[in-house]
């Protein structure tokens, strides 16, 4: 349970605002004057880099099938091949659960979008796209939070986020209502069972070239295990993995059911830096996919009416690697995919331009362009759907300035 008087702080209580119990994780406060026909916006951020192109899969590029001979996602047709979107593009099958919101034109996706200027950090990478700004020093608090000030009407629960830390995305001067989850312990896989470890151990504690070579690699391979889970828990950010993904669509989807008021909601899921054994619509990338394909189902599901005044935002640091590595995963990119949901969605289209797999296209020979900066896409979601005065977006994406005509709602 979360601590009453920091709770309490978070969510700035007022004389105005009724206390309503949410199930037994937590509490909202519920407007008594909360109006229904408010626009709605929720944003999933998957933290760690998701891969875009096994996600939207450019089935009709033969350059993505050479980069990526053990994962590539096979054609629409194949066996477990792509889900057809168009002449070009296919959906995962891991994310068929989607389909029939594609087939509705309630799902739209953009490509090649991201952060225009290149960083494979994922602490800094994270930090632009919830400031919304290039200028991340000057910049400390999230675009959503800068949007609440923006929006007509304060009430205490007008942002809500699921998640066990104030993420930056919501973190600034405007009050927000934050709700912890739970996180299940990660488990140990088979090779890494005491027996088993040991077992080994005691056959190799000579001083012979095979013991030594043995004790030497244990050694490097506990180092490695330890970096690579560093740098996971790093890349998750406090994140959750997506396994029960739909338990908190959910809970989000009923807050904003039974609480007007609120307008903006928040969820972020760890688990996609996919350096090693990433799969195909198997492994940790398809895992992934599946149950956030499935707690999307639910999440529209769920908001029933105010569907159609919900744009749901789906985006992640940065992409991939174009080709695949020598573990059967891929490494930090540049160009991804973000995703958009919505009952007034402009859907069935994957929008932006497409700027090719050809190592000449590539950028630095190894990373998807980004064509469309990702502040568009919240451009359109924030004047489009969520009616702001194009005059005031400058003061919710400090420093951006487009020419863009993207038309998405």
């Amino acid at each position: 349970m979360i601590n009453r008087r920091k709770f309490l702080q978070q969510i700035s209580l007022t004389s105005g605002a009724a206390i309503v119990a949410i199930g037994s994780h937590g509490w909202i406060a519920k407007s008594v004057n909360g109006q229904t026909n408010r626009q709605r916006t929720i944003v999933i951020f998957l933290r760690g880099g998701a891969d875009g192109l096994n996600i939207v899969v450019p089935y009709g590029e033969s350059a993505y099938y050479d980069y990526r001979p053990q994962i590539a996602i096979a054609p629409p047709g194949d066996s477990q091949g792509a889900l057809e979107l168009d002449d070009r593009f296919g959906l995962n099958p891991a994310l068929a659960a989607l389909m029939p919101l594609w087939q509705q034109g309630s799902l739209a996706f953009v490509h090649a979008c991201g952060y225009p200027e290149a960083t494979q950090s994922h602490f800094d990478a994270q930090k632009y796209m919830e400031v919304g700004s290039t200028n991340i020093r000057r910049s400390l608090d999230g675009w959503m939070n800068r949007l609440l000030s923006e929006l007509s009407t304060p009430a205490p629960t007008k942002a809500v986020g699921l998640g066990a830390t104030m993420p930056r995305i919501l973190s600034g001067r405007m009050p927000v209502a934050l709700l912890p989850l739970g996180r299940n312990p990660q488990r140990p896989s088979p090779i890494d069972r005491p027996q088993i470890s040991s077992l080994f151990d005691r056959l190799y504690t000579g001083n012979d070239s095979i013991s030594k070579a043995y004790q030497q690699g244990r050694v490097a391979r506990e180092q490695l295990l330890r970096d690579l889970e560093e740098e996971a828990m790093a890349a998750d950010n406090g994140a959750p993995p997506p396994k029960g993904f739909a338990v908190d669509a959910r809970k989000m989807a009923r807050i904003m059911v039974k609480d007007p008021s609120t307008q903006l909601g928040f969820l972020d899921l760890g688990g996609w830096d996919t350096h090693v054994n990433q799969g195909k619509h198997e492994g940790q990338l398809g895992r992934n996919l599946k149950s956030l394909g499935e707690g999307l189902a639910v999440l529209v599901q769920e908001l029933g009416d105010i569907y159609s005044q919900t744009a749901i935002v789906v985006m992640s640091e940065f992409g991939r690697t174009a080709r695949e590595n020598g573990n059967g995963g891929t490494d930090h990119g540049s160009g991804n995919v973000m995703w958009l949901l919505g009952g007034s969605l402009k859907g069935r289209k994957v929008y932006g331009e497409w700027p090719g797999l050809s190592e000449s296209q590539l950028l630095g020979g190894r990373y998807l362009k980004v064509t469309t900066d990702y502040r568009d896409v919240l451009a359109s979601v924030l004047t489009q759907h969520m009616e702001l005065n194009p005059e005031k977006l400058s003061a919710v994406l400090p420093g951006y300035s487009s020419s863009s005509k993207m038309v998405l709602f």
